[in-house]
Parts: C-alpha cells; sequence; structure tokens
C-alpha cells in the first residue's frame, strides 16, 4: 500500500508501526515467531511493522497478546482509530465556510456530559456573545480567504452553545487573563463580552477560574485545548484541528488542567479581574 497522501496521517500510522515494532523486540521474538503466534504470514507481520498495511484491531490485540502486552491494547487500538483523522486540516475544514464548523460538533456536545476548556487565546465558544463571535469569525474568514457565511456561522454557533444552560451537563473552564485584554473587537462589544462572562458565572453548572498575569505557575500557558468527559481531547492550532483519544493522550491533559487550575482565582478573586479588564475598557 503506498504512503498516505496525508503527511499527518502516514507519521502517525508509522509511529503506530513504530510501538508495535518495539513491543515485539522487548518480548524478544523474531517477525517470524510473532506471526506464528498470531496465526498469519510472516509477510504480513513486516507490512505492519513498516506501515505499509495498517493494522485492524484484531490484529493489535493478536500483537500484543502474542507479546504479553495486553496492557498496551487500548491506547494502541486507540491510536489506529486516531490516525485517519488525527490531524483534520483546517484549510479542508473551513473550505466551505465556517457555519459547517460549528456545525460539525453538534452530536458530540449532546453527547458530553463534562466539558474541561482551557483558553490562552480567545473567550471559549461556549461563552461567547454573538458581537464577538462575530469579529472572532470575520477575522478568521479574512484570514483563511474561506467564504462568508459568518452571520449564519454565527447562529449555528449560538444554537449549539445552548448546550450550556443543560443543567445536567457540567462545564469548567480555565482562561488565562491574557484572554480578558486581547482586543478582538471593538471596546462595546468587548465590554458586552466581559459582561456576559460574569453573567454566566452565576450557572450552577459553569465553573470559572481565570489564571492572573502576577500568578506564580508551576505548569507554563498551552494552546488552547478541550477535554469532553474523559474520552477525547480536541486541540487546535494554526494549521490543525487535532482529535486525541488514546487515553494516555486523554490522561495527559486532564493532568495539564488540572495543574493549570490549581493556579486559577475564582469567585470573588476571579469577578476582580473580570472588573478591572471592564475598567480598561473606558
Amino acid at each position: 500500500m503506498p504512503p498516505h497522501p496525508s503527511s499527518n496521517v502516514q507519521k502517525a500510522r508509522e509511529a503506530l508501526a513504530g510501538r508495535l515494532r518495539e513491543i515485539r523486540k522487548d518480548a524478544g521474538i523474531t517477525g517470524r515467531e510473532l506471526a506464528s503466534r498470531c496465526g498469519w504470514s510472516e509477510s504480513k507481520s513486516s507490512r505492519i511493522e513498516n506501515a505499509k498495511t495498517p493494522p485492524s484491531d484484531a490484529d493489535i490485540k493478536a500483537w500484543c497478546r502474542a507479546c504479553a502486552a495486553d496492557d498496551q491494547i487500548p491506547d494502541l487500538i486507540a491510536a489506529n482509530r486516531q490516525s485517519a483523522d488525527a490531524h483534520v486540516q483546517w484549510m479542508r475544514l473551513q473550505r466551505s465556510g465556517l457555519r459547517r464548523l460549528q456545525e460539525s460538533t453538534g452530536d458530540l456536545y449532546q453527547r458530553t456530559r463534562m466539558f474541561r476548556v482551557y483558553v490562552s487565546d480567545v473567550i471559549p465558544g461556549f461563552l461567547q456573545t454573538p458581537g464577538y463571535a462575530t469579529a472572532l469569525l470575520s477575522s478568521i474568514a479574512r484570514f483563511r480567504g474561506t467564504p462568508d457565511d459568518v452571520s449564519d456561522a454565527v447562529t449555528a454557533r449560538m444554537k449549539r452553545n445552548e448546550v450550556l444552560a443543560n443543567g445536567t451537563r457540567r462545564f469548567s473552564f480555565v482562561l488565562e487573563e491574557s484572554v480578558l485584554r486581547y482586543r478582538l473587537c471593538g471596546a462595546e462589544t468587548m465590554a458586552a463580552q466581559l459582561g456576559h462572562l460574569l453573567a454566566v458565572m452565576d450557572l450552577q453548572n459553569v465553573a470559572v477560574g481565570i489564571v492572573p498575569f502576577s500568578e506564580q505557575r508551576t505548569v507554563w500557558p498551552m494552546p488552547t485545548f478541550t477535554i469532553f468527559d474523559d474520552t477525547r481531547v480536541h486541540a487546535d492550532t494554526l494549521d490543525a484541528a487535532s482529535t486525541l483519544t488514546q487515553p494516555s493522550q486523554v490522561e495527559l491533559y486532564a493532568r495539564a488542567y488540572e495543574r493549570l487550575s490549581q493556579g486559577a482565582a475564582r469567585g470573588g478573586a476571579a469577578r476582580s479581574l473580570i472588573a478591572a479588564a471592564l475598567g480598561s475598557l473606558s
């Protein structure tokens, strides 16, 4: 099988193949012995190890059991399923406009019961006002050169965010103080956005923490990410939207979230930071 046309997908496949190869080597067996234990040809083992043939879930289970590495099965299966969509190019997601991008996560939002969101750049989408969302999405559309459907995209985002009012779901946000200060819109729109943030903090199912500039940190500021329950992470970069599902990856981001949360101001202290940002707008 030729290399995958996406270099990111091919790299993910090669990384998985490398992990399987190391598991075999750690078990001290040859490719021939592995094939014998798994009940397939030696050439199949070679193709999998060299990322020529992507393994099935059943192949991974057989491989790990043959090497007495059953504990590696969940992570490797998740990595295998993730390799095809771990790095979805933003341009492909956005080529038909921003509205479809907003709608694409609707089902995921409905399934999730616990959201943990860390942001270091903009007000979280869940907490955005229509005015702030319009300014932000307009900027993205201009930068990307995508079709101008910002109005429809904002409407879709606001509809998607209705999940916030569902008391059966819990939301935990950690924002860097810089997010309150970045001017992505006019002063009046920003003031309305910060006022909305104060109002949202009164919701029983919402917790908001803000990491002050003055906080002595135990971990560094990180790119924005969202954890959906304990099963999935979305971590965005300038050129790609990464969907991470390996248990070890989700656990890593959960640990980072907890460390970032430890330095966050809450309650009255968080409100004071927002009030100070509001005061700077006048």
